[in-house]
């Protein structure tokens, strides 16, 4: 296995909000807590709601991310209510993925044990415990981790180190000077949030005295400075004070025992919630059952009709209103994502807006309506997963992850509403599955059936795909490792039948008609035709896999067809038909979806390393399992790898002795510094030499034919394919047999199969505009470069770069880089220097 390392695309912050408004003050702080953190290995930012404790960690987090190879994630704990999650939350952040029922701290522990990395677990103070047992295991099963926290309390771990995030500084009124705007971060926030909102707004010698006193009574929290400064829009600075002391007169009721600091930023939360009108603060109180953020089409779901205490229900475009009302209050937050408005209540506005819903005791009543909302989307969601918006439906589910979340965790916490949250967590079964996330799939199903919940037909669909997928992921890794588990498992005296497949559903071939069944119907045949591959039946299993990538097309769908086109191409590579195996596979990567999905993706590179290695290409076969491993390793492990034995496969045995253990392993290491884009660029764009063919790329000529010699999977030599599409040394299965299923199939559905030339192919390639510059190959003894690579070496002699090659040569730029690597492996080289006085030595011959 190669060794890899985080790549410099790592060195970055994910999960953390870009910062829309400026940074002001906190550098001593900053500093603090980045010595602090290079100290220990846990340390925990304190103090109240609205300090600013978040915004500290996230600029704190960009500062030293260079540090961390491996990068800095935050891990948004705010929306969680089940301590359960806690680790769940985790892995989704870090991109790990769980498809097994694996306890998800195990599997983030694994992820993290050789990983040099800061997580930001953010508001931990309502899940402390989870929090605490997850720190506590992560730092003592890893070196590289660091942990920094941010809480209203403490964790209470040996070894870890606090920070209480101070307020901003306000000036005493003797401290105020003509330059006191910039020496105190509080006088400089207000002026540049009320700036924000009236253009012009300064902070001079006529008004300094009264943000000063407003900062002071604020007692420099930044969410409440924030809140008065929009307040500007309306009112003088003389009136907020003025305003805010009348406010400071209704605090003698509160708790004698809370800290000062709260009943501040209590004061100038309730106060923003005087300043609504009476529609505003029910609609901020409703949409307090949210997480995460909501779209307009959720707000009115959930508040249009309510009764609004007068008798009146309230309209969907007076929900409108109030929405626009608050945002411009600053109580909603504004965003958008991919185009689309979404709105967010800040933290601790939504724990005020819940108090006010649990007082109006609306509690129970909104959340049902919540739920609702959400139950009738992942419905339609499931209707139309089979079809060509799945990309945009994964993304939508990922948007509003926390809301689904919470509709399940009602679900699970409400007597009466367990079989309505086995219902939702079942029906999202595709997402659990192609998510690649069906550990919490499980918890949720399983939490439904604890609660009370009776089984029935949905969860009997999402077991039987959960379980359809475990079982083609296993028994294709045990093909490709040249196992056969099923003929060890079944009696001597015979082999267990294998079904009929479900005959196809009428419509099915129509598009937007019978989607749910035919998703069914297509995985039928995908199980079918990868058990028939185990069993040696390869040839009844062609047919099968035809048959549901033409379902597939007909509805524009990719995630089942990427399930058919690879086991489609383990079904050749086991006939032995190799670069009929890679084009398959390389059909797969030409799916959007395969290339957004890790685990899809690292599945069909595997795949098509193994038919490069049989099919005599070991290089780049190295360069494929190094780009998988590397997958692999950066989204939590493969979790079929325990049922595969050790060592390497018999197609990765193949490479390594046709290459040389030491070149295979600097092809390896190659590709395991691929990003996945890279790798898929690098398997989709660079056609193997001499091509004789633009549909696989074809064979290598001249000097390089020998290593086309592949073996089949009983170890005997074959030779190359001839042109009919059949290998030289037995019968093959022909395209056109392939495509007469697909006809037969499709019928007279206008779909039609994506084109297999490979990006780069001459077919394809690009009309030079320009002429290039003669480039002499000297004609000399054989040697281990082929043509292109010759060409390219000239190239290098007379001290051309990797783009000015491939501008040249009308290839891509990685294209060019990856022929420079492979001369370098070549001829034994570490640098193009030598390489140049190779080429010119050979052309003074």
């Amino acid at each position: 296995m190669t060794s890899i390392v985080g790549g410099s695309e790592s060195r970055r912050t994910p999960g953390f909000p870009a910062e829309l408004t400026s940074f002001v003050g906190r550098r001593d702080e900053a500093a603090d807590v980045r010595r602090l953190l290079s100290a220990g290995r846990l340390l925990t930012l304190t103090g109240p709601g609205g300090v600013g404790k978040t915004r500290l960690a996230g600029h704190v987090a960009g500062q030293v991310a260079r540090a961390f190879p491996d990068g800095v994630w935050l891990v948004p704990l705010a929306a969680l209510s089940d301590e359960a999650f806690v680790p769940h939350a985790v892995n989704d952040a870090l991109g790990v993925r769980n498809e097994t029922v694996r306890p998800p701290l195990e599997i983030l522990v694994d992820h993290l044990r050789e990983r040099r990395l800061l997580i930001v677990l953010d508001n931990c103070e309502h899940l402390l415990r989870s929090c605490a047992i997850l720190a506590g295991t992560v730092l003592a099963a890893t070196e590289g981790v660091r942990i920094l926290a941010t809480s209203r309390h403490r964790l209470g771990l040996a070894g870890e180190q606090l920070f209480e995030v101070p307020p901003l500084p306000a000036p005493a009124p003797e401290e105020l000077t003509p330059s006191a705007v910039e020496s105190f971060p509080a006088l400089r926030l207000f002026a540049d949030r009320a700036a924000a909102v009236v253009p012009g707004f300064t902070v001079g010698e006529a008004n300094q005295q009264a943000v000063a006193r407003l900062c002071r009574r604020l007692d420099g929290l930044p969410l409440a400075i924030e809140l008065a400064a929009v307040r500007v829009r309306a009112l003088g600075v003389d009136q907020l004070v003025e305003r805010l002391d009348d406010r400071y007169q209704l605090l003698t009721c509160g708790s004698p025992t809370s800290e000062p600091r709260h009943r501040t930023l209590r004061s100038a939360v309730d106060w923003s919630h005087e300043l609504c009108t009476p529609q505003e603060q029910l609609v901020w109180a409703w949409l307090s059952v949210f997480v995460g953020g909501f779209d307009l089409a959720a707000a009115e779901a959930v508040c249009a009709g309510k009764d609004t205490g007068t008798g009146e229900k309230i309209a969907p475009c007076a929900v409108l209103d109030a929405v626009a009302g608050l945002v411009d209050k600053s109580v909603l937050v504004r965003e958008e994502h991919a185009g689309q408005v979404r709105y967010r209540l800040l933290v601790s506005l939504r724990d005020y807006g819940l108090e006010k819903l649990h007082d109006l005791g609306e509690a129970a009543e909104t959340r049902r309506r919540h739920r609702d909302h959400f139950a009738r989307l992942g419905a339609e969601y499931e209707q139309a997963w089979f079809g060509p918006d799945q990309t945009e439906i994964t993304e939508r589910i990922r948007i509003d992850q926390d809301n689904f979340r919470a509709a399940l965790d009602f679900c699970l916490t409400t007597p009466g509403e367990a079989q309505a949250g086995l219902r939702l967590a079942a029906g999202l079964w595709f997402h659990w599955v192609a998510g690649g996330i069906w550990g919490e799939g499980r918890h949720w199903m399983d939490g439904a059936l604890r609660a009370g919940a009776r089984p029935d037909v949905a969860l009997t669909r999402a077991m039987w795909a959960g379980a359809l997928t475990s079982l083609v992921h296993s028994r294709s890794a045990a093909v490709l490792a040249g196992l056969d588990p099923v003929r060890t498992a079944v009696d001597a005296a015979g082999e267990l039948p294998v079904p009929a497949p479900p005959p196809v559903p009428a419509g099915a071939l129509v598009p937007g008609r019978a989607r749910a069944s035919t998703a069914f119907v297509v995985l039928t045949r995908v199980e079918l035709a990868c058990t028939l591959v185990s069993r040696g039946r390869a040839d009844e299993a062609i047919p099968l896999c035809a048959e549901a990538v033409a379902l597939c097309e007909a509805h524009g769908e990719q995630w089942a067809r990427s399930w058919a086109l690879r086991t489609l191409a383990l079904a050749h590579w086991s006939a032995g038909q190799y670069d009929r195996a890679a084009e398959h596979a390389r059909d797969c990567l030409r799916l959007p979806y395969t290339v957004s999905q890790h685990q899809s993706l690292a599945r069909t590179l595997d795949l098509l390393a193994a038919a490069e290695a049989l099919a005599g290409d070991a290089e780049r076969a190295g360069v494929l399992r190094g780009a998988v491993d590397r997958i692999w390793h950066d989204i939590g492990g493969n979790p079929v790898d325990a049922l595969q034995p050790g060592g390497p496969r018999a197609a990765e045995h193949h490479a390594r002795l046709a290459l040389g253990d030491h070149a295979y392993a600097l092809a390896q290491r190659r590709g395991g510094r691929l990003t996945p884009e890279q790798a898929v660029a690098y398997a989709l764009g660079e056609p193997r030499e001499g091509s004789a063919g633009a549909r696989t790329g074809g064979r290598r000529d001249g000097a390089g034919s020998a290593s086309r010699t592949g073996v089949r999977r009983d170890g005997a030599a074959f030779a190359p394919r001839t042109d009919d599409g059949r290998d030289g040394s037995g019968p093959g299965v022909r395209e056109g047999e392939v495509s007469a299923v697909r006809r037969n199939v499709r019928g007279s559905s206008s779909g039609t199969r994506e084109s297999s030339l490979t990006v780069g192919d001459p077919a394809r390639a690009p009309v030079s505009t320009k002429a290039s510059p003669p480039v002499t190959v000297p004609v000399v003894d054989p040697v281990p470069l082929t043509r292109r690579e010759l060409q390219v070496a000239a190239l290098v002699a007379q001290g051309r770069t990797n783009k000015q090659i491939a501008d040249d040569l009308v290839i891509a730029r990685r294209t060019a880089e990856g022929h420079v690597e492979r001369i370098l492996v070549k001829l034994g080289f570490h640098n193009r220097s030598q390489v140049a006085a190779w080429f010119s030595a050979r052309a003074g011959l």
